[in-house]
């Protein structure tokens, strides 16, 4: 699954459609933080729909949702403490957007969570220049449906909306679960015990395997409070994805892999 995405730099240049004070966007755009303060700052409405306004003076629209929460003083407050209600007219330094001009502390476990998926990002990439430097493409290749997946399961989060059913490598979630726990049978070989020996890709694999577990915590710290889980769908994504990432790393150990001269 693929997703859009709404940049400070876009809104800037004038290339988004816009009718007044209203942002046109399709209803699956990721929004980076930079381009909601950015809307936040100039008083925008954003607006998701499939329906985009032909032009600048076009009319009609689809229904939109808005990113938006209603302040219910009449001053000028533009951003609202998401915890207390407060509004503020001035987004404070010590705090991030949650959604929309919804406020949260920077040290909020989504915002944390959040962190982690970006780290996360970083460290499939550098995975894959190192699957590519030690003559394995197709590892890398790979990565890049895990990098998609790390991105949707951040959009979605974003956006507050269900994440996809999982897929991945052809994988449903319950085939990665049973690949990840009968390596014998799938692969040949039993569970293998990290070791230098086995080189630079599967020393990577194993560190991107185990901060998706780091990642997992996150999210559990951030969905989980008591026996209410508010977010399953993405701490039960984390869980298969360190199960696809040991995957591969299993796949490497057992040679599945041709290594390109």
């Amino acid at each position: 699954m693929g997703h859009n995405i709404l940049t400070e730099a876009e809104l800037r240049s004038g290339t988004v459609r816009r009718e007044g004070k209203r942002i046109f966007v399709a209803p699956d755009t990721y929004v980076t933080e930079l381009a909601k303060e950015y809307i936040s700052t100039h008083a925008l409405e954003l607006v998701q729909t499939n329906t985009i306004p032909a032009s600048s003076n076009g009319g009609s629209f689809g229904k939109g949702v808005m990113s938006y929460t209603p302040i219910a003083s009449t001053g000028a407050d533009r951003f609202i403490d998401y915890y207390s209600g407060k509004g503020y007219r001035e987004k404070p330094e010590h705090m991030t957007h949650l959604r929309g001009n919804l406020l949260v502390p920077k040290n909020d476990a989504r915002i944390l969570f959040r962190g982690k998926l970006d780290s996360l990002e970083a460290l499939i990439m550098q995975t894959q220049i190192t699957a590519e430097e030690c003559g394995y493409p197709a590892i890398a290749e790979e990565l890049d449906e895990v990098m998609r997946f790390v991105q949707t399961i951040l959009a979605c989060e974003v956006k507050d909306v269900p994440l996809p059913d999982i897929e991945l490598f052809g994988m449903d979630s319950a085939a990665l679960r049973y690949a990840s726990h009968h390596l014998k049978e799938v692969f040949g070989i039993e569970h293998s015990v990290p070791h230098y020996s086995m080189g630079k890709v599967c020393a990577a694999l194993n560190s991107l395997r185990a901060f998706v577990r780091e990642t997992e915590l996150a999210a559990a710290a951030a969905f989980t409070q008591g026996t209410q889980v508010s977010r399953p769908d993405i701490i039960e994504a984390l869980n298969r994805l360190s199960s696809c990432v040991y995957i591969l790393f299993c796949k490497k150990v057992s040679g599945k892999y041709e290594r390109n001269e």
